[in-house]
Parts: structure tokens; sequence; C-alpha cells
């Protein structure tokens, strides 16, 4: 007798629109074909938690270890065994050791025209800025009985989704102007005045000088770009420095690619010389993905659930505006950042750069994300100067070139508990409420870091430094408190925290003005690192007030070297000869 075959039982069923899954049409193309139905593709699907993340434990007064978080929020099983009967039926492999411990993404690969079947999609090639990319237009939709237990489908588009945010500062016709026209990304702007090395700026806001982070792993997010050994040895040889233990991770098919100074090697270089430089004797993890949405969450999953480096932070230097971005991709990520919360990982993102309106071109206001999630800490710009080894000014980052610091009021995200007295202006729209920036530091090319990419030394500005400056200084305080601060957003905004930050009340970005306190421009202002660090400490108790002092003299104390490393100079700092210990790359399971 011949074996029985099961009934359909998706392909039966009603197709229902898949909830936040619209993409808007892209851009006309000169070059338009159907993708061809015999390629193969690998998607994510994200299904939906065991149960719900409470607010106690994604605000992170509630941690949980990784064994509790797998318990209770892993996948849920019934979600799992959908999605596998789903992909069997329409001829879709899943991916083996997905989902991954801890992890919701399940992988399905299979040709173009199974995938178009399975999801209700046509997907055309597109030729867009010079890149063929893989384009489907409008929602998705899945069998009835898949909505609610699949919350994400992404892969299917693999359209570049984020920019990083930094700036390179150089006359027009200079090198360093030039090596940023080569790129779409990164723009030129006006001579630096003055440039800082990292470690001059951990001086100037009183990192603490004789502090390490020895046990600590900072994971950096990277859609692009690579480095060197050679760049990184060298930088940290002329700060006098050892240089940093810097582990590239491969995720999704992303590596360690470095090419040429005018891609974005310069933000990852940026980000691993600012990070390792005022967080000396941090392991350095380089998370590399492709720059999809997919890429995206992927990458910070793997870093979030990483059980062999174990990040205490996480710092994310690229974005884009939230007009940007399917409601489904930003759900996906922002959960992800909510899981680090849970298990006491901070996220660090920088804000953007191009002032309020996050370019968009609309006449409207608009904020990056993922810095506008109220699950990490945005970090937003300022201009920097000094003198004699303390600060004489900071003001709002805006060079009215075209660079200024993002920020302003989610469309998307309601405003969270913690910032519902920090006078945060209305949103645009519902159910929008929660304000961008949260904290600020150095971001103007102006005011610039010395940074080595590609074997050029450059002045780079952005918020792109200013979250692996914000990274650095809170691995240096888990070291000293010997305990991750985690999620630190509602103790920054308790009244108590005031004396842990220098008040920013001069300049704008746009359609915002500082002023005292919050502000949508630098947040709650830049770091005074000593009282910042007793503030995050999580062993102190709920009285337990910031430690007072006269940051002035101590910063100047610590700054009797020469502050300003004007480009074209030597940096300061003895040469000792570092040494750079790459592993092997690592592909995480999704």
């Amino acid at each position: 007798m011949a074996p029985r075959k099961s009934l359909p039982r998706f392909s039966a069923q009603l197709r229902t629109l898949l909830p936040g899954s619209e993409k808007p049409a892209a851009a006309p193309a000169a070059a338009e074909t159907p993708a061809p139905p015999g390629a193969r593709v690998t998607v994510s699907v994200i299904v939906r938690r065991k149960a719900p993340l409470k607010t106690a434990h994604s605000t992170g007064k509630q941690r949980l270890t990784r064994a509790q978080f797998r318990a209770s929020h892993g996948p849920d099983p019934a979600a799992v065994r959908l999605v596998r009967g789903f992909a069997k039926e329409y001829g879709l492999t899943v991916q083996p050791g997905t989902p991954a411990p801890g992890r919701r993404t399940m992988k399905l690969t299979g040709t173009v025209a199974s995938l178009q079947r399975a999801f209700g999609v046509s997907l055309m090639h597109k030729d867009l800025g010079g890149t063929s990319c893989r384009v489907r237009e409008g929602g998705i939709h899945l069998p009835e009985e898949l909505i609610g237990s699949v919350v994400a489908v992404l892969g299917l588009d693999n359209r570049p989704q984020a920019q990083p945010h930094f700036r390179i500062a150089g006359e027009t016709g200079s090198t360093a102007a030039r090596t940023a026209q080569g790129s779409g990304f990164a723009r030129p702007h006006a001579s630096a005045n003055v440039s800082y090395t990292p470690v001059q700026i951990g001086q100037l806001y009183g990192f603490p000088s004789t502090a390490t982070a020895k046990d600590q792993t900072i994971a950096l997010i990277e859609l692009g770009g690579g480095f060197r050994q050679a760049d990184i040895t060298a930088y940290f040889k002329s700060l006098g420095q050892k240089a940093p233990k810097v582990v590239a991770v491969s995720v999704s098919g992303g590596k360690n690619s470095p090419g040429s100074a005018n891609g974005a090697d310069g933000e990852v270089m940026l980000d691993i010389e600012v990070a390792a430089a005022v967080a000396p004797g941090s392991r350095i993890v380089v998370y590399f993905a492709p720059n999809t949405d997919q890429g995206f969450v992927d990458a910070i999953a793997s870093a979030v659930h990483d059980t062999t480096y174990k990040p205490s932070v996480i710092s994310i230097s690229w974005g884009a505006a939230e007009a940007n971005w399917t409601a489904q991709a930003m759900n996906a990520l922002d959960a992800a950042c909510q899981s680090a919360a849970a298990l006491g990982i901070t996220i660090t993102v920088a804000s953007g750069d191009n002032g309020s309106s996050d370019g968009v071109s609309d006449n409207k206001n608009h904020v990056d994300f993922p810095a506008s999630s109220p699950h990490v800490l945005a970090c937003g710009g300022t201009n920097l100067e000094s003198s004699n080894g303390s600060i004489t000014s900071e003001t709002v980052w805006n060079d009215q070139n075209g660079g200024a610091t993002g920020g302003g009021v989610s469309n998307v995200f309601a405003i969270p508990s913690w910032q519902t007295n920090a006078d945060v202006p209305k949103p645009t729209a519902s159910p929008g409420g929660r304000g961008v920036p949260d904290v600020a530091g150095n971001a103007d090319p102006a005011t610039g870091y010395a940074i080595r990419v590609d074997g050029q030394t450059m002045v780079i500005g952005g918020t792109s430094a200013v979250a692996p400056l914000w990274a650095g200084l809170l691995a240096l305080a888990n070291q000293q408190n010997g305990k991750s601060a985690g999620f630190i957003n509602p103790i920054i905004y308790a009244a108590k925290a005031k004396p842990a930050f220098r008040d920013i009340t001069q300049g704008n970005n746009g359609a915002f003005k500082a002023n005292s306190g919050w502000d949508a421009c630098t947040g709650l202002g830049s770091p005074i690192a000593p009282q910042l660090i007793a503030v995050v400490n999580p062993s102190a108790s709920s009285t337990r007030k910031p430690t007072k002092g006269k940051t002035k003299k101590t910063t100047a104390k610590r700054s009797s070297k020469s502050t300003h490393a004007i480009v074209g100079k030597k940096l300061p700092g003895k040469l000792k000869p570092p040494t750079l210990t790459l592993k092997p790359r690592q592909e995480y399971l999704q």
C-alpha cells in the first residue's frame, strides 16, 4: 500500500497580513528583474516568547540569569512546532540549531519560488544606488494559524538598512574630505579646530586615571568594514597603551572585511579605538553582520546571548530614521534590547548626525532608531573646548553645515516611566513619546577624535564616537563596582543622579534647543565620571548619594600632559609595543 500523503494544512488556510510587515516601494531603479526562482535565500522567522518579560525585568529592576531567561522567556515551543510544520509544507529547510538557546529566531532556507509561495510576496532585483538588491514591496501574508505565533519575518528584502554615524573633519580637497566623499555616509566638514585622543576626552570627563576594565568585554556591532592588526598596533603604541584583545565574530555571513578609508572602516576603527582607549584592559568583541534589518537584529541578539564572551556593554553606532524601518523590524530589534536589559547588559547607541530631521527630507522631525528604543542608552553629541586640562565650554553639536546631533521625540515608542518627569515634548504621532537622547559627549568633528584608519590618521566626529565612549565608561564602572550596571536609564533620570552630569544649556539641533535639565539635544548632559560611576553601582543602597567632589581639580590633575592633539602632530604617550589577539571567527546560530 502506498504511503498516505498528509493533507495540506497551511496552504488551505486564509492568508492574513503579518502586522507591521508593510514595506514601502523602493525608489525607481534603472534595472529591475524578477529574482531568479531557483536562487536560495535564508530568512529569519522570529517567534513569540514563552511568556512576555515583566516590566521589572525590562527596566533592569529584577535581573534574570541566563537559565531563568531561557526557561521562561525563550521561544514558545508551540510556535516553533507550527513554523517547522509550515516550513516542511512549503519545502523550506530549518537551519539546524535554530532557534539557539535563549533565541527566538528560526532560520528557514529555500528557493525564491518557495519563499514567495510561503510568505505571499513577490521578490525583485533592483539596482539601487549602484548596488543590486533583492526587494519586496507591500506586506507579508501568512496562513492565519501563524499570526500571533510569528512576530517578524526578516531577510526577504536585503536593502541596506542603516548608516554609521561618523563624520570626517577636513576642508574640501583635503585627503580627509576626499576619503569622506568616496562614501555615501561620511561627509567632510570644516577642518578640526583641535583634536583629542580618546584618552584626553576621558581625562576631561574625569574618567579614573588608574582604573582598568580588565575583566570586561565590550561588544561592538558593525554592519560593514573591518580592522587591520597593523593599524591597531600602531595606534595604541602612539598612545603608550597596550593594544586591546580584539575578537572578530561572524554573524549571518558578515565578516571582518577591511577595505579603504573611504568606507565603513572609519566606523569600525573609531569604535574600537575609542572604547579600548578609555577602558584599558577590556576585551573588544566585534560582531560583523550584513547591513540589512535581518543582519542588524541577528548581530544584537548574538551579542546579547553570547555565552562565550559575555559582554557587559554593547555599543551601536549604526541606525536610521524610524520612518525608514518596518514596524516588525523595529519591534524585533527592540525585543533584543529588552532581553539585554533583563540580563543586566547595557546598550549604548548613537543618536544620529543629522539634527532634528534625522536626514529625512519631509520638513518634519524624526529620531534615529535604535537610539529611540526605550531599552537603550541613547547618546547625543556636543562641541567640547578646553584649556589647561579643564573643560571651558560645552555646547550642542551643530556645525551649521549639515552636521548636528540627533534628537527629538519618537513617533513609535511611548514615553517610558523613568522619563515622565523630564519635560519631554509631545510626539507628533501616537503612540510615540520617548525622548532622545539620554546622555551626551564630544561629537563635533571640529573638536573631534584623532583616529587611525587604514594607515591614515584623521580627525573623526559624530555621535558614533559617543556610543563607544559611554560604553568604555560603563565598562570601567562595571569593573570598579564589581557588578555590571545593566540598564541604567531609570537610575540616571532619578533626582539623585543630577550631580553626575554636566548640564548642556547652549545650542540647538534644529527644531530643539538646549535648556536646563533634560533636552532633546544632549539629554541629561555629558558625564562627570566619578559621580556617574557611583550612581550606576547596583550594589549601592537606594539612599546612597553620588560622590561629591571638585571635578575641575580632579580633571586638571589627571590632565597635566598636553590636552590637545592638533592634527598632524604626534600623539602623546610613551611608545610601548602592544599586541593584538585575533581569535578564530565564530558563526553564531540564529
